[in-house]
């Protein structure tokens, strides 16, 4: 494994592990679904922060749908579940290990 494709795994794990111990905490106060989404505009600063994650999560999917295809990748879909399931920090990295290893058979 390169060192590139360390880092890109080592993200993808943090960026799963992060983001739901937040998720987590958020659930043990008792609130759902709904008071999430209500939080994500709780002020201009999360709602900034909302917009700017959705506009890169939808970008990302435009792109790795592309990629995936260009590339003969399958599965494609899968970074797409895991971007809205787990997180984009997760599903980003881990497509960047993905494609370095379809790659490197033709380098």
């Amino acid at each position: 494994m390169s060192t590139r494709e360390m880092i890109y795994a080592a993200l993808a794990v943090v960026g799963a592990v992060v983001p739901w111990y937040f998720n987590l905490q958020f659930m043990a106060t008792g609130a759902g679904g709904p008071e999430f989404i209500s939080a994500l505009w709780v002020n201009a600063a999360t709602s900034s922060f909302t917009v700017d994650l959705a506009i890169a999560c939808i970008t990302f999917v435009v792109w790795l749908l592309a990629e995936a295809r260009r590339l003969g990748m399958r599965y494609a879909w899968i970074y797409v579940v895991l971007t809205f399931v787990v997180a984009f920090a997760c599903a980003f990295p881990l497509f960047l290990l993905m494609r370095e290893r379809h790659l490197r058979p033709a380098a």
